[in-house]
């Protein structure tokens, strides 16, 4: 059966109606989830299979038959495992209907059907009786509930009740224990995520400062984890405060409770800082004794750094303290870990918490509104002083004493860097309550605001009341839109420049003018895994899993791209960078479709770069891969689709030294969506056997990876701007994104977007809210954020996307993930 659903357009504003499957998003769900990622986890499974066999013997030693609670099993893997280890039976629940119904099939086939029962319910709907679930209680309880936070997924509450409920008292658990462990660290990188600095304007009176208002000084920040693979953060990003604390343990045998609770460590500073930021993560223990563990340590914190085992679904937290603070050496402190059910944050104490009242209980929550309304990049991007600087420099070139200037970026700080340049009439759009009553507050902490006129519309429904009965001379943007989830959302600023054509007066200037897509082929070091088929798992047939998810890719909405955090992810290049597509922004939108085909050539092994880490290349493994013709067509929506007018200038040649950029990113939005859920939606795609096929996770307006067909584990990597050539090491080194991921709030920095390239093209359509993008059928588009000027900083996300033309912005550079304005080169190891 099909269905009717509402997509709003972020790029052209319109709500369109499409036509689904009446499952369309299980079929979403599933292409997105980190199945793949779990199965490949071999760290991961071999120690629940050695902590189930231990848990097995320890009932059977008791002379007891092995009763088995699987709660959460997916594909039945655990369960399987503990038949196979001497289990008399299992009972493997799963609330996802399409999961459990695989379980079942893939049990069936691995011959354990007798042995094994699944129950499509959540456990807490689970009954024990002659005509329930189950008929006793079980004697052994295997789960794996954990996100990166340990607890996000509910796993307190699930275990509370399965103690209470469903299995028998002091029962075996796989796992055993959990412990959380903190690090208490300063840096101003990732400080610089979480709340507004000052802003330093050089002006020709001086230099101007635009401060942020107090309640954004004291606000406790966005409440969503920044979960990072914080491998690839260079250790010159952070200075550490504090050595390794062990915040708390939960031990899965005895009765848990998903009560609110706060666990405090003394601890004495190894040097004076100032305290802002809390690294975290979490090991688990298999067996009573510990022996056997699993453990999410960074690799300077683990034990055996040369064997860690690369993961997505499990990474490591930044906790933001709800303030800095000033910490002396040797001077002792209490580091405070509180969580209720779902969640964990953290506060520092100079007394013990016992004796101070002061001890926050409740889970902090943004009330400054600027969290709500910007991601952790976004931040990152604001608090740049270079990025403002080259706004600045750009802005000298073109504005006049009586410039009249249209500002259109949501909660953009443009207008406020025109005003100080010293022109006449500076008007902002802000389309939302939340940024017009933000920038309200920040024009106010700086008395501007009886000089800054703010319009509270959707920018295509301006009058010329609105403008006072003036034409614009400078309509300017970033641009930055809050409903934008995909870098070529953003081309809603090309929308907006036709819309507000007629309130543009004679030889008005457009900024940014100009925009330009550029690709490369790479190979991920580790990425492919997330999508890898994996066949068979620990001597387990889960093929049937396999062919889920690819059915699930072959429906369209589970074809569209999703940014990832690049620099994450370590890659090489495998072809020279070329250019795509560029888009005029001087000129409205034309009605004619845009077309640009051409070809690129794979290469083998390093000739096309240079591994961005120690471990052994794989480059070797690939077949020698011929030339494959790429399409892309252009974008339409509604009754406009785009088209270049002006050429941008061709790849220069040249050694390119490639440097480490911030962190992460997320989807813009209610915020931070890398913060790209956190994961704000779950990435990547299957790299060998399916290596048409795309998910995606992060967020973020950024560069985006794409599959070519027949491939394998290549990707096309999609970027903005020109000159310059992409770096041969690509990686540089989610939050979700306004609320509207799954992966929590995350850093700045470059982002991928994963998508599906079919052999052969087909027509283009509109990019839709859940992003629309693969290249035939659905916008491909390189219409990321702009930046302006065309330079980049290790906190800007955008500044990977965009080449800007126009008047004083020099000759036009390019950033990709890889290159940065820091001179820090790009580690050969865990932490480039």
């Amino acid at each position: 059966m099909k269905i009717f659903c509402s997509r709003a357009n972020p790029t052209t504003g319109s709500v369109e109606w499409l036509e689904e499957d009446e499952h369309y998003d299980y079929h979403q769900e599933i292409a997105r989830s980190s199945y793949a990622d779990m199965l490949h986890d071999k760290d991961r499974n071999v120690k629940y299979y050695q902590g189930i066999r231990v848990a097995v013997s320890r009932v059977k030693d008791r002379g007891q038959k092995a009763l088995v609670l699987d709660i959460g099993t997916g594909t039945g893997l655990l369960s399987m495992m503990a038949v196979t280890a001497g289990a008399d039976f299992c009972y493997a629940i799963e609330v996802f209907k399409p999961m459990a119904d695989a379980a079942v099939k893939i049990v069936e086939k691995n011959g354990f059907s007798d042995k094994i029962k699944v129950i499509n319910k959540h456990s807490t709907e689970v009954t024990i009786g002659p005509e329930g679930d189950m008929p006793c209680r079980a004697n052994i309880l295997v789960t794996e509930l954990f996100d990166t936070e340990l607890i996000g997924e509910g796993a307190l509450p699930s275990y509370e009740h399965a103690h209470r409920h469903l299995v028998e008292e002091n029962c075996e658990a796989v796992p055993h224990r959990a412990t959380v462990y903190a690090q208490l660290v300063e840096s101003r990188r990732m400080w610089s995520w979480n709340k507004l600095f000052p802003i330093h304007v050089q002006t020709s009176l001086g230099e101007q400062v635009i401060v942020p208002p107090m309640d954004l000084e004291s606000c406790p920040g966005a409440p969503s984890v920044c979960d990072i693979q914080l491998n690839q953060v260079s250790p010159a990003d952070f200075t550490v405060l504090s050595d390794v604390l062990p915040m708390f343990s939960i031990d899965f045998s005895k009765q848990v409770s998903s009560s609110a609770a706060c666990h405090s460590r003394r601890f004495e500073p190894l040097t004076s800082g100032r305290a802002q930021v809390v690294l975290s993560w979490w090991d688990i223990e298999m067996d009573p004794e510990g022996k056997i563990k699993c453990t999410m340590a960074p690799f300077w914190a683990h034990s055996d750094p040369e064997e860690m085992q690369w993961r997505d679904h499990w990474m490591q937290c930044v906790y933001f303290l709800p303030q800095e603070e000033p910490v002396m050496q040797g001077s002792a402190l209490y580091l405070v870990a509180h969580h209720d059910d779902y969640c964990v944050w953290y506060s520092l104490q100079r007394t013990s918490p016992e004796k101070n009242e002061r001890v926050r209980q409740m889970r902090p929550v943004c009330d400054c509104q600027a969290h709500l309304l910007w991601n952790r990049p976004r931040f990152g991007e604001i608090n740049d002083q270079d990025r403002t600087d080259r706004y600045v420099q750009a802005l000298r070139t073109v504005l006049k004493p009586d410039s009249v200037c249209l500002c259109v970026s949501d909660g953009s700080l443009l207008s406020v860097l025109a005003h100080h340049l010293g022109v006449e009439q500076v008007f902002t759009v802000e389309s939302s309550a939340a940024s017009h009553k933000l920038l309200r507050k920040i024009f106010k902490a700086n008395h501007l605001e009886d000089k800054i006129n703010i319009i509270e519309k959707r920018p295509e429904l301006l009058t010329n009341e609105d403008l006072q009965g003036r034409k614009v001379s400078l309509l300017l943007g970033e641009p930055f839109f809050t409903t934008s989830l995909l870098p070529w959302h953003n081309l809603y600023f090309w929308y907006v420049r036709t819309a507000v054509d007629q309130h543009l007066g004679p030889g008005a200037m457009v900024m940014p003018q100009a925009a330009s897509l550029h690709a490369v082929v790479v190979e991920f070091r580790d990425l492919w895994r997330i999508r890898s088929p994996c066949g068979d798992c620990e001597g387990f047939d889960v093929h049937i899993m396999d062919d889920m998810i690819k059915r699930a890719l072959d429906f369209r909405e589970s074809r569209e791209a999703e940014p990832h955090p690049l620099w994450e992810y370590p890659c090489r290049s495998l072809s020279e960078p070329w250019q795509i597509l560029t888009f005029d922004f001087r000129q409205p939108v034309p009605l004619q479709p845009l077309c640009a085909e051409g070809t690129v050539e794979l290469r083998r092994g390093a000739a096309a770069g240079t591994p961005t880490a120690s471990r052994p290349s794989t480059s070797s493994a690939l077949p020698q891969i011929p030339e494959h013709c790429w399409v892309a067509r252009g974008l339409s929506a509604m009754r406009w689709s785009f088209t270049p007018t002006q050429a941008t200038s061709s790849w220069s040649s040249g050694n390119f030294k490639p440097q480490v950029s911030g962190l992460s990113a997320a989807p813009a939005g209610g915020l931070p969506g890398p913060e790209t859920g956190h994961k704000a939606a779950v990435p990547e795609q299957f790299l060998r056997c399916r290596p048409r096929k795309a998910a995606v996770r992060g967020a973020g307006r950024q560069p985006c990876s794409l599959h070519l067909p027949q491939i394998g584990k290549p990707l096309l990597q999609v970027g903005y701007g020109r000159e310059q050539p992409l770096p041969s090491a690509a990686s540089p080194g989610r939050q979700s994104a306004g609320g509207s991921g799954s992966r929590g709030p995350g850093p700045a920095g470059p982002v991928a977007c994963v998508s599906r390239v079919p052999a052969a093209s087909g027509s283009w359509g509109p990019p839709h809210h859940e992003s629309q993008s693969r290249l035939t059928g659905q916008p491909l588009g390189g219409v990321g954020r702009a930046e302006s000027p065309a330079g980049c900083s290790p906190s800007a996300a955008p500044s990977w996307l965009w080449t800007l033309e126009g008047q004083g912005l020099g000759p036009g550079r390019r950033c990709f993930p890889g290159q940065v304005s820091s001179d820090r080169p790009v580690s050969q190891g865990r932490t480039s």
